[in-house]
């Protein structure tokens, strides 16, 4: 018996030496991938503290890496999803603009998640198809989606009403899953999609109530002449002054703007404000009143007598507090998950990711809305955090696109991304080793004519120089150095200083062309395929 019961300890020893010895495989990591609509960086106090203060958010930058050069591919909503989804531009993956449908038959990268062991799941805005592919779970807005009681589309019960703040609902509904429902026997792909702050900027009573009072400091070029550039920055429609709803926009009551002889500056203005409040219960709309009620009082004395320049700055105050207050609430919303994965022990093995789906204009040469090439509508919050793999504080200034997205979740999962994916994976970056990692970014937006009127156009982005071509009914070209004009005011595309800067990057931006498989034989058919959305009366303006 003892000679048996030394043989076992033996045989046990040799075992436990074995096991020691054999590599660990390591854990495939959980992502958690938040995304706000038109949330501009500018607004995040990790970027820039002048205008507000997101303390969730910025313990993400805290604990991981802090990209200052992120950008998009095309800046406006569901095409930027779509790339984001598929990791390929949007002439290949046939969502160029918000009319055009995206093509189905491209795999994206949560359903090759989900194909190999994750269990996945979607809450919020997608904004495009009621049926997203890849996901065992999802709820999402119908298309924009409701601030107040919102529709819901589900995949268990199909459709349905809420009642509530829809930034609120949505993080109560990712966080019901993260507890409740989620497979922890599972690694887990978790898409936590805001609506916010998405136009007509609704915040939540808490927020409205607090930021009506508040302040913001103008931007240097809100009264920006566009002198020196062409006529896409002259002919867009995206003044604030010009071309924002007066009731849907800036909340001056409709029987406010008839006493005042305030014309619409939209056929939709009244009807989206009315569409808006006109969900909220008695209870909501009251308090709505009463708060809004005093800052029209006060308007309707100030009108009569107000300068242009004091309507303007009014109109971007008016924007800056409910913009500005919605985003309070997902701030909120983000700290909530942040702590619920910390108090349940995920938050070492979990990737999380905050970004918008484009960034946006806060009133830079006078605008609102996003769409053009230049920096503040180009350029994307991007903040990543992952335990042991990124230096917490860390910042970099890459080239990095919403393009490089799908590969690198596919490769932090240990999965061979499909050959016809057109970005980089970010993980030699996360790991401090992506020196050189895209010299060039490309660029191509194509929704016009249409709502606030930005010509089509595309270019090429160094981490110095912007190259454009604006087309379709003009032929322009314009460079701008970005080290040395910031702000993008000054036109040197005929300067002869750049001239040898211009021919290299006009070579470069062939390149890309050829690279991404773009072209002006695709210009002219999405242009041809444009036009008879016209016809039939689908295109939006």
């Amino acid at each position: 018996m003892k000679k048996i019961s030394v043989i076992l300890l033996l045989l046990v020893g040799t075992v436990s030496v074995f096991m020691a010895l054999k590599p660990h495989k390591p854990k495939r990591p959980n992502i958690v991938f938040i995304m706000s609509d038109d949330h501009a960086y500018q607004a995040i106090s990790a970027y820039d503290k002048r205008l507000t203060s997101t303390p969730n958010i910025d313990r993400i930058a805290k604990d991981g890496m802090l990209f200052t050069n992120a950008c998009v591919t095309n800046s406006i909503c569901a095409p930027s999803r779509a790339v984001i989804l598929t990791g390929k531009h949007s002439h290949i993956n046939g969502k160029v603009d918000n009319y055009f449908p995206f093509d189905t038959t491209n795999i994206t990268f949560p359903q090759l998640l989900q194909a190999n062991g994750y269990q996945t799941a979607m809450f919020g805005k997608l904004h495009f198809g009621n049926n997203p592919k890849g996901f065992d779970e999802f709820q999402i807005l119908p298309d924009q989606g409701n601030y107040y009681n919102p529709d819901i589309i589900t995949k268990k019960e199909g459709p349905k009403k809420l009642m509530g703040y829809v930034t609120d609902l949505i993080t109560d509904i990712t966080l019901n899953w993260l507890k409740n429902e989620r497979d922890p026997d599972k690694p887990f792909f978790l898409a936590y999609l805001h609506k916010a702050p998405h136009r007509e900027w609704i915040p939540a009573e808490r927020h409205y109530k607090e930021f009506i009072h508040k302040t913001f400091p103008e931007p240097s070029t809100l009264f920006d002449n566009y002198e020196g550039r062409g006529s896409a920055a002259k002919e867009a429609e995206m003044n604030l002054l010009k071309h924002m709803n007066w009731a849907g926009d800036s909340k001056v009551f409709p029987e406010n703007m008839k006493k005042l002889g305030i014309k619409e500056s939209h056929s939709y203005d009244i009807a989206l404000y009315n569409a808006t409040v006109g969900r909220m219960n008695p209870e909501q709309r009251k308090v709505w009143d009463d708060t809004y009620r005093p800052m029209n009082e006060e308007f309707m004395k100030k009108y009569p007598s107000m300068t242009e320049k004091e309507k303007m700055q009014w109109r971007y105050q008016r924007y800056m507090q409910d913009y500005l207050g919605c985003i309070a609430s997902v701030d909120e919303g983000v700290g909530k998950v942040l702590d619920f994965l910390k108090e349940n022990g995920l938050d070492e093995n979990t990737i999380v990711v905050y970004t918008s789906d484009q960034g946006f204009y806060l009133g830079e040469h006078g605008w609102f809305d996003k769409r053009f090439i230049f920096d503040e509508s180009f350029k994307t919050p991007l903040i990543v955090k992952w335990p042991g793999i990124i230096k917490a504080g860390s910042k970099n200034s890459q080239m990095v696109q919403n393009l490089d997205f799908a590969q690198t979740f596919l490769e932090a999962a240990g999965i061979k991304p499909p050959s016809d994916m057109q970005g980089e994976s970010l993980i030699p970056i996360f790991k401090g080793q992506g020196k050189n990692f895209r010299d060039a970014a490309y660029y191509h937006y194509y929704e016009y004519p249409s709502v606030h009127m930005v010509k089509r156009h595309y270019g090429i982005v160094t981490e110095q120089f912007k190259l454009i071509h604006f087309y379709y009914d003009v032929d322009e070209w314009e460079l701008y150095d970005r080290r040395k004009d910031k702000n993008e005011l000054k036109n040197v595309y005929n300067d002869p200083a750049y001239a040898k800067i211009k021919a290299d990057l006009h070579k470069k931006l062939a390149q890309l062309r050829i690279k991404y498989k773009d072209s002006e034989e695709l210009d002219k058919m999405y242009i041809a395929k444009y036009k008879e959305l016209e016809k039939s009366g689908k295109i939006f303006r």
